[in-house]
């Protein structure tokens, strides 16, 4: 039995509990696949962590990049997107399914690890540019975002999830999402972290 085929029941898990959605996470599972076949494998020390590392980050690029489009962008924070299009019923969906994968990241993840991976891996931002707003060392901050990524292919789970956290979170989420400024989103991270974020130049 192929090693994506002894995977697959977990990473469905995975991609179900951050999207809630079996149809999406079929095509999360389907885009893992298609990157597995495309890998060197004699390169991977550890497949199993690879494939459930990628099926986060899918599942997240999921979420993140529904509510990038403008067709899906009428939230409370920008009215002026409103789509008379967007049902409420899949408003809630959608606002769900950033609740589930905020609360994933908050109950595996350390502060500073999280900061890092939501920033580095849903938003592209430089290392540089976090490990200012972390008061880290560049190479510390490469480390925070692997370390993220090893706890969340090894599904650690269970730290305690503040509810006024997770919900700030997910506003700031969302509002990054939309309109990529950034700002409010790396000063929650950053003060769930302990940090005073630097102003961008």
């Amino acid at each position: 039995m192929s090693v994506f085929v002894r995977a697959r029941p977990g990473l469905l898990r995975i991609a179900q509990r951050i999207l809630g959605n079996a149809n999406d996470a079929e095509d999360v599972l389907q885009e893992a696949w298609l990157r597995w076949q495309g890998t060197d494998r004699a390169r991977v020390v550890n497949p199993s962590a690879l494939l459930r590392t990628t099926t986060v980050r899918l599942a997240l690029n999921v979420v993140q990049s529904a509510w990038r489009r403008r067709e899906s962008c009428a939230s409370p924070w920008l009215p002026e997107f409103m789509d008379d299009r967007a049902t409420p019923e899949v408003l809630v969906e959608r606002r769900d399914a950033v609740e589930r994968a905020v609360r994933l990241l908050m109950e595996t993840l350390t502060p500073r690890q999280r900061a890092a991976y939501v920033l580095r891996e849903g938003f592209g931002c430089p290392y540089g540019r976090i490990a200012e707003l972390l008061c880290l060392g560049v190479a510390n901050t490469r480390q925070q975002v692997v370390r993220a990524q090893q706890r969340l292919a090894a599904g650690h789970r269970g730290q305690p999830v503040d509810s006024v956290a997770q919900r700030r979170l997910v506003e700031a989420f969302l509002m990054a999402a939309h309109s990529g400024d950034l700002g409010r989103l790396e000063r929650v991270l950053c003060a769930d972290a302990g940090c005073t974020p630097a102003r961008s130049a």
